[in-house]
């Protein structure tokens, strides 16, 4: 009913998993992910206490693939069930079993797992591996936005090479580490989910486009000083906007708070993101 991906950051610090299915709200069922222990991925006639089973085994540094083995070992239902592990460490994990709907079936290599069932063939999930070992771990960004581009990217290569078989519906992707949620105070970086969508993997990668515009930090290669000219016409369209405060700084984080931009605010400097945004009101 499904097809995801679990892995992981090649640093080690992000983990996540993104998924989805002619189900409504996927992202409601099948991912579960801690920072810094692993991610798993629980469908077909999901189970869904393997979620805490799964990140407490991880939690204790069990190895990914003997994770799956406990999981499924003690579960009655497994002919019907998939999963999919990754770990803070090592190969990644699937496992089908053998009463899933066709075509169900999965690969695994170092830091993910995919899986998928009732999909159009195994080009789903060759597609998804492809696209996510191609894709650049090294681009700006920190390692859990890299991670949720790269997981977004797996996605979308699954749907367009068949994915599910039923059709559309839903999809997820949730990636999480140390502190890399908003305001630094959770580690949850991002929770988005299509529920219900004709075409939910395209609208998932519109929204997270969105979550970077507004929660991904600067890169503090791109920043401008805001100083000279450039200060003064900030401070004006500012101005004219209402924010009238005499620090252009102050005016300027007065203004992001409202738009929803302070996570990329840095005083005495502004992102390059952020004054295409105020030239564009």
């Amino acid at each position: 009913m499904t097809f995801s991906i679990v892995a992981r950051s090649a640093d080690g610090l992000a983990h996540g998993v993104a998924v989805a299915s002619k189900f409504l709200s996927v992202g409601a069922v099948v991912p579960a992910a801690e920072a810094g222990v692993g991610a798993l991925a629980t469908q077909s006639y999901a189970n869904v206490a393997y979620r805490p089973q799964g990140l407490t085994l991880l939690r204790t540094q069990v190895s990914a693939a003997d994770v799956v083995a406990g999981l499924t070992a003690a579960d009655p239902g497994r002919a019907q069930r998939q999963l999919g592990v990754v770990g803070r460490f090592g190969e990644g994990a699937t496992f089908t079993g053998a009463e899933c709907h066709d075509w169900a079936g999965g690969l695994a290599g170092d830091g993910y797992a995919i899986q998928g069932n009732i999909l159009a063939g195994p080009q789903v999930v060759e597609a998804m591996k492809d696209a996510f070992l191609a894709s650049d771990d090294t681009a700006t960004g920190d390692s859990a936005m890299r991670l949720a581009r790269r997981l977004v990217a797996a996605l979308r290569a699954g749907d367009a090479a068949g994915g599910d078989r039923r059709g559309r519906q839903s999809a997820a992707v949730f990636v999480v580490a140390p502190g890399a949620g908003y305001g630094g105070t959770s580690d949850v970086a991002v929770d988005l989910r299509t529920d219900d969508h004709t075409d939910p993997c395209a609208e998932l990668e519109r929204l997270l486009g969105l979550h970077a515009l507004l929660f991904e930090k600067a890169d503090p290669d791109t920043l401008l000083d805001l100083d000279g000219d450039l200060s003064a016409e900030v401070a004006a369209k500012l101005a004219g906007l209402g924010h009238t405060q005499d620090d252009v700084d102050a005016a300027l984080a007065d203004w992001a708070g409202i738009e929803n931009l302070e996570e990329r605010i840095t005083p005495g400097r502004i992102d390059p993101l952020v004054l295409a945004h105020l030239r564009s009101l």
